[in-house]
């Protein structure tokens, strides 16, 4: 388990943030520079089929070791970090047998607290890893890509542990929903595979947000400020104006479990033009168009109120809810959580307020339910984890690999 800390350390040290503005895959050159690196490590393990792709996606296999057909399994983590922090000079720091109480980051007055965090009261005497309160941490994924790895390991270092053939998968650009984009289902040979992406132990998903992204555009007119009497249209004004439409109680802080919103992301403009970025999110798929429909009601009626300019809208589609591709194949879950009960670990399935690969993999063909990584906090610089939560992950992927041996008998 020291090496996965190891592993765990160095891979944060990669800037590997994402950029959704640009087009090409990988969208920034960090994650291609990790991902060159990680390959190294799985050759330097002796894994079979280790390949980088032109777009980024690293794969590789571990071939079975017994001598009947089990069907080939997989496990997939992602190499990019959040947009919404810095994810560049990481320094991350350990705090051993937290007893409670606020931790200090780094050297200025930045802390994470039990208070706004109550999970931190359930954690004494774990030893926990920390941001410095001026980046994210990480952990988001690259805890998923030191577990895999260390189970895989593990796994080559003890052939007494039977286990058919495991596929792994690191991908590019998942924080900008694009990363099974160019996932090659097929050739990564999978049956069924498991995101290693979730958060506190215990944690097991096979539901996610329905997803949808909507624009809203105000085009107004300017003018001198100072001859604008009767002509400047301020777009900002516009804008202001449709935001006060929009319910104030379905908004992610208002909001929790199945409850979706709808959630203003960003904002930019000026007074000719101005755009409200929005993302949409239900766990129901007609709950999704509905909210989808009220959006364009509202911008109907702000239209129908104006003299002088207008507002559009734009919808994107971004994901759909797994459940509905994972439910038919039960044995999937059982097998997450029978591993997880073996290894002392109680599970919480509960739906991610939120996508991952995962999500759009099993709508590939290949079902892909979430398990946790030990992580909290995820997107912002008051991330953290817990070393026996990432030994904890290790413990069950490895179970999983024997589990799914063992069925198959």
């Amino acid at each position: 388990m020291d090496k996965l800390i190891e592993r765990f350390l160095r891979y944060v040290s990669f800037e590997t943030q994402s950029n959704s503005s640009v087009d090409h895959c990988p969208s920034t050159e960090g994650q291609r520079v990790l991902a060159e690196q990680i390959k190294k490590e799985l050759v330097e393990l002796g894994l079979s089929s280790v390949e980088l792709d032109e777009n980024g996606y690293l794969t590789a296999r571990l071939p079975s070791n017994i001598d009947y057909e089990v069907p080939t399994i997989g496990f997939i983590a992602h190499m990019d970090t959040a947009p919404d922090a810095s994810g560049k000079d990481v320094k991350p720091q350990i705090v051993e047998n937290y007893q409670g109480g606020d931790i200090a980051l780094g050297v200025g007055d930045e802390v994470l607290s039990p208070i706004q965090y109550p999970d931190l009261n359930k954690l004494h005497g774990h030893n926990l890893i920390t941001t410095d309160g001026t980046t994210l941490l990480g952990a988001d994924n690259k805890a998923g890509i030191a577990e895999i790895i260390t189970a895989i390991a593990y796994l080559k270092d003890h052939p007494e542990i039977k286990h058919g053939e495991i596929c792994i998968g690191f991908t590019p650009d998942e924080e900008i929903g694009r990363g099974a984009d160019l996932f090659n289902v097929e050739k990564f040979g999978a049956k069924w595979a498991y995101t290693i992406d979730g958060g506190p132990v215990g944690e097991l998903e096979y539901e996610n947000f329905n997803a949808s992204s909507a624009d809203i555009i105000c085009h107004g007119v300017n003018v001198h400020p100072g001859t604008a009497k009767d002509k400047m249209i301020n777009a900002m004004n516009i804008a202001a104006q449709f935001q006060l439409m929009m319910p104030t109680e379905e908004t992610p802080e208002c909001t929790e479990g199945y409850e979706g919103f709808y959630h203003l992301v960003a904002m930019e403009g000026g007074v000719a033009k101005t755009v409200l970025n929005y993302i949409l999110r239900d766990f129901d798929g007609d709950s999704l168009e509905r909210r989808k429909v009220f959006m364009q009601e509202k911008v109907d009626e702000l239209n129908s109120k104006l003299v002088k300019g207008r507002v559009e809208l734009k919808i994107t589609d971004s994901y759909r809810n797994m459940r509905e591709m994972v439910e038919p194949h039960p044995h999937i879950i059982e097998l997450a959580k029978e591993a997880m009960i073996e290894c002392d670990v109680q599970p919480i399935i509960k739906p991610i307020r939120g996508g991952t690969d995962g999500a759009r993999l099993s709508f590939m063909n290949l079902p892909c339910p979430n398990i946790f990584t030990g992580g909290y906090n995820f997107h912002g610089i008051h991330e953290f984890i817990t070393v026996e939560g990432m030994q904890q992950a290790v413990k069950v992927i490895v179970k999983v690999a024997e589990n799914t041996a063992k069925k198959y008998q």
